[in-house]
């Protein structure tokens, strides 16, 4: 495009200084832009070679002429400035999207935070100086509900654990008859073992109707433990 500018300024040349503005001569004018074109176009050229940069140039003069220079296809320079800008403009929109976002997000986390925090305060029966009669009564039921669930767990607890002795109990009692059955089979055997050859017979058979006696206690099951009431016990 054809160089011309509305703003006034100075520019200095080997003659003196020269101000910046719109030529209205025309031949004047038509000079200055051949003169200056050459002039850009060469500096075009230099920087391509010199710093090996991909360059593309297009000048349209005031009667609609078209000057161009590129080093490599100008299309494809074209292409790639349009890339380069549409991906710069979307990188930025995405991560004003993205800011706002997390903006957002944060805000509502502090105020759950906020709001648990109260909450807990006023469990402990804190910071109720700002809550009406309503609020207090929500609180109050809140926590009456807490308390029996509490409760009820508390006492599902302790009858699962008297269960558990209830069994445990019945168990030691069948460990304890077989110890004792053993330990009276052991001393019978050790009193045999001690009389004299030839002794009476009806000791012996005494002993083997003690051993049968003792031998079918072990084997009976065991008289059922007493159904315990499982009510609900109200403590604390």
């Amino acid at each position: 495009m054809e160089i011309c500018f509305e703003l006034v300024g100075f520019y200095k040349m080997g003659r003196g200084k020269i101000e910046i503005k719109r030529i209205e001569n025309n031949t004047n004018r038509q000079v200055t832009f051949c003169k200056r074109r050459n002039g850009l176009l060469k500096k075009a050229y230099e920087l391509s070679v010199l710093c090996d940069a991909e360059v593309a140039l297009i000048v349209f003069s005031s009667r609609g002429r078209v000057y161009e220079y590129a080093n490599n296809c100008i299309r494809t320079t074209i292409d790639r400035y349009k890339k380069s800008t549409s991906d710069s403009a979307n990188a930025y929109t995405t991560q004003e999207i993205n800011a706002q976002f997390y903006q957002q997000e944060s805000k509502k986390l502090r105020q759950q935070i906020q709001m648990l925090q109260s909450s807990n305060r006023h469990l402990m029966g804190e910071g109720l100086g700002s809550l009406n009669v309503k609020e207090l009564k929500q609180l109050e039921s809140r926590l009456e509900r807490g308390i029996t669930r509490i409760r009820s767990k508390k006492h599902e607890l302790i009858l699962a654990e008297t269960e558990h002795l209830q069994k445990r109990e019945v168990q030691l009692e069948q460990e304890n008859a077989c110890l004792r059955a053993k330990v009276a089979e052991t001393e019978g055997l050790q009193q045999l073992s001690m009389m004299p050859s030839g002794h009476d017979y009806n000791a012996i058979q005494a002993y083997l109707a003690r051993s049968l006696q003792l031998n079918l206690m072990e084997e009976m099951p065991p008289a059922p433990y007493p159904a315990r009431d499982k009510k609900i016990l109200h403590l604390g």
